[in-house]
């Protein structure tokens, strides 16, 4: 391999890693709930020494962000916070019964880690249900939930988490896994 063929790698390795390293220094100025130049330089440290001890494979993102399905995300995911955050005061709040509870199983219909994870940590932070386990090699996502008393509402509670598998996929997913998906639903429609 020629110097210029190693110096090119390592740049498009570097190029990949951006996103996450990006997200890292933000991630360590919010921990610090502070916006300054300090916690900008003290952030890039933390990221270099993350990145270089803790040797992750890269993420390979799609390349594709739609803004507007992003943005549908956002309003859809802050109205569902609101929505669980009213429903579970309420369960908890009606001493006449206690919430049923259950833990599911969710087979995700996209083959790809960062959905998988964008999928169930949307999931988890929606109050009413938090991811238990996790199946990688079989695409399942386990969740326990409260607030269910029929097989129709473990069936309603399956059916939001493969809409916001849809709805993040859609937002940051590969065209190929939109249609994937696109496919998954008129095919369970028919």
């Amino acid at each position: 391999m020629t110097p210029q063929m190693t110096r090119r790698r390592v740049a498009t390795q570097l190029w990949r890693q951006l996103p996450f390293f990006v997200w890292l220094v933000a991630l360590w100025m919010l921990l610090w709930g502070q916006f300054t130049v300090t916690a900008f330089v003290t952030g890039v440290v933390a990221a270099v020494f993350v990145t270089r001890i803790f040797r992750l494979p890269p993420v390979e993102l799609s390349g594709r962000v739609n803004l507007w399905w992003g943005l549908v995300f956002v309003v859809e995911f802050a109205l569902a916070l609101i929505r669980g955050s009213i429903l579970v005061a309420l369960q908890v709040l009606d001493f006449r019964r206690l919430p049923g509870t259950a833990i599911i199983a969710v087979p995700l219909r996209t083959d790809d880690d960062l959905i998988m994870t964008h999928t169930g940590v949307t999931a988890s932070l929606i109050p009413g249900s938090l991811i238990v386990d996790t199946d990688r090699d079989r695409r399942i996502l386990y969740l326990h939930i409260i607030g269910v008393s029929s097989d129709r509402d473990v069936e309603k509670q399956r059916e939001s988490v493969l809409h916001w598998e849809e709805r993040i996929v859609r937002a940051v997913g590969s065209r190929a896994q939109v249609a994937r998906i696109r496919a998954a639903r008129e095919g369970g429609a028919s």
